[in-house]
């Protein structure tokens, strides 16, 4: 079982011709509502990949909310562990018609209480994996790791600076984060390298259109092309990959095999409108790399180790505040 804490909210995604800059005033053509939430998000696409995933954020008691939390439970999704105490956040993502866009977000009360409370009931109920969006940190360091709990994978996207990032590295198994905010966070390849090996963390760098990069504890370096598709909204493909990817080390893939698959689901869920609708199911994305002829054990995959490394690479232990 994967357990997601983090963002649940609507989106309020509107149309424009171009990204506006300061002081600027575009004319909308379209404007649509929709759920979406980076833990929300990668949930959904966990649980189309196939795993047992359980959403365990913060939303309100009004109908909004609880229309959000059967979208969820429609798609398979768990949300018994999800605290109706706080609203349902709003989004607001300006996407133009080349698929970029911008996303205004709105903060949401999943506290540190909150946090703590999760990963203790994923301690008990023997779950997996546990993910965390990046905006937890630098506090969640202080109530995550230690022996006998999920493996942690945290979207370091939402982290706030180096000091968050590097936080969340010391206590994640495997962590994600886009190429802009790793660079202006870290570095460079060379850094982003010895980070991954410091903190004995895979760390997955995402770049769009550009493909992904690979840094694993052992000092390895592996890198993908992202598929080529016609781009409709990229919003959520970067959830989408940390769903995937999840889901794929739920399954006992290695972070490489795991990467590639995710590239994939990530590239496919880029083809339609929204957060959520595009988000692939496994069948897909298996039916995809099939016939572009992607295959998940490449030559690189083969740096896999033998049965007695292999949790050690997918879910180092030994991982502690």
């Amino acid at each position: 079982m994967i357990v997601f804490c983090g963002y649940a909210n609507v989106d309020l995604t509107v149309a424009v011709p171009v990204l506006p800059g300061p002081a600027a005033r575009v004319q909308a053509t379209g404007v649509r509502r929709g759920e979406g939430g980076m833990a929300a998000n990668a949930a959904v696409a966990a649980a189309r990949m196939g795993a047992a995933a359980r959403f365990a954020g913060v939303v309100g008691s009004d109908a909004a909310s609880t229309a959000f939390l059967e979208a969820l439970a429609a798609d398979g999704v768990g949300t018994d562990w999800t605290a109706r105490t706080g609203v349902l956040t709003t989004a607001v993502v300006l996407l133009t018609p080349d698929g970029e866009r911008s996303i205004i977000s709105q903060d949401d009360e999943v506290t540190m209480a909150h946090i703590t409370g999760v990963a203790g009931a994923a301690r008990d109920a023997n779950a997996a994996w546990l993910y965390l969006d990046g905006y937890r940190f630098p506090e969640a360091a202080d109530v995550l790791g230690g022996p006998g709990g999920p493996g942690v994978v945290v979207d370091l996207d939402g982290c706030d600076g180096a000091e968050a990032m590097r936080a969340a590295l010391r206590v994640a198994d495997h962590a994600l984060v886009g190429r802009a905010q790793a660079a202006a966070a870290l570095g460079g390849d060379g850094v982003l390298a010895a980070e991954a090996v410091a903190h004995r963390v895979n760390l997955v760098v995402t770049d769009g259109s550009r493909g992904w990069a690979l840094f694993t504890p052992d000092g390895g370096r592996h890198r993908g092309e992202a598929i080529k598709v016609p781009v409709v909204d990229a919003t959520g493909a970067g959830d989408c990959f940390a769903g995937a990817y999840c889901a794929e080390l739920d399954r006992g893939a290695p972070p490489l095999g795991a990467a590639r698959v995710a590239a994939v689901a990530a590239g496919l869920s880029c083809t339609r409108q929204g957060a959520r609708d595009g988000l692939p199911r496994r069948e897909a994305v298996l039916s995809y790399m099939e016939a572009a002829r992607i295959d998940v054990h490449g030559e690189q995959a083969r740096l896999r180790p033998d049965a007695s490394g292999d949790r050690a690479l997918t879910r180092p232990e030994g991982k502690e505040t």
